[in-house]
C-alpha cells in the first residue's frame, strides 16, 4: 500500500513538472489580436498576432524587403469578410483567407489568399492567391512599438486597413460591392 502512494505521489509530482514547463513553453511573445470594422450589415475581421519591435530594425530587417511575410506573427492572419467586397480594385467574394505581404521601401503587395490555417508564410503557395494589390507606404511618428491592424473610414462607402509597425503605415482600400 506504502509503494502505491509513493508511485502515485511520483505521477503526480511528474504531471505537475510537465504541465508547467509546457506551459512557459507555449507562452506566446506575440499576443493575440482582433481587429474588427462593422458598418451596418457589413464586417470585415482580422485575426492576428502582435509582435514587438523591441528596438529592432523591422522593415528591411527582421522583415526583409522583397520577402513573403505573413503580415503578423505566428499563425498567418486571418481576415473575414462577410459580404463581397473590393479589395483596393479587385473583385473578392465573402469568405475568410490569410493575408500576406511583400514589404518594399515605397509601397507594398498585399496579398488574399485561399490556404487557411498556416504557420508564418513557409507553407505559402502564389498559386492559390485570390487578389494582389500595390498599395503606398507612409513614414509615421511616433513609432509603433507593437504591430497594428485597425480601420479608418475614408468616406461612407470606403475604408482603409491600417498596418502600422515600427515607423511604417500601409493603408489599403475595402469596399463593400
Amino acid at each position: 500500500m506504502k509503494r502505491i502512494f509513493i508511485i502515485t505521489g511520483v505521477v503526480i509530482l511528474i504531471l505537475t513538472a510537465s504541465y508547467f514547463t509546457l506551459r512557459s513553453y507555449t507562452k506566446r511573445s506575440s499576443p493575440e489580436a482582433i481587429a474588427t470594422y462593422t458598418k451596418n450589415d457589413f464586417t470585415i475581421q482580422v485575426d492576428y498576432c502582435r509582435p514587438a519591435k523591441k528596438g529592432r530594425a523591422i522593415f528591411g530587417g527582421l522583415e526583409p524587403y522583397g520577402k513573403i511575410w505573413r503580415t503578423g506573427a505566428n499563425e498567418a492572419t486571418q481576415i473575414t469578410f462577410n459580404k463581397p467586397v473590393l479589395f483596393g480594385d479587385k473583385p473578392v467574394k465573402a469568405g475568410t483567407y490569410t493575408l500576406f505581404s511583400i514589404p518594399q521601401p515605397g509601397d507594398w503587395t498585399i496579398i488574399l489568399n485561399s490556404e487557411l490555417d498556416q504557420w508564418g508564410a513557409f507553407t505559402y503557395d502564389e498559386s492559390k492567391d485570390v487578389s494582389r494589390i500595390q498599395v503606398p507606404s507612409d513614414t509615421t511618428h511616433p513609432v509603433t512599438e507593437m504591430f497594428t491592424i485597425d480601420f479608418v473610414e475614408s468616406n461612407r462607402n470606403t475604408t482603409h486597413m491600417r498596418l502600422m509597425w515600427d515607423n511604417t503605415k500601409v493603408e489599403v482600400p475595402i469596399q463593400q460591392q
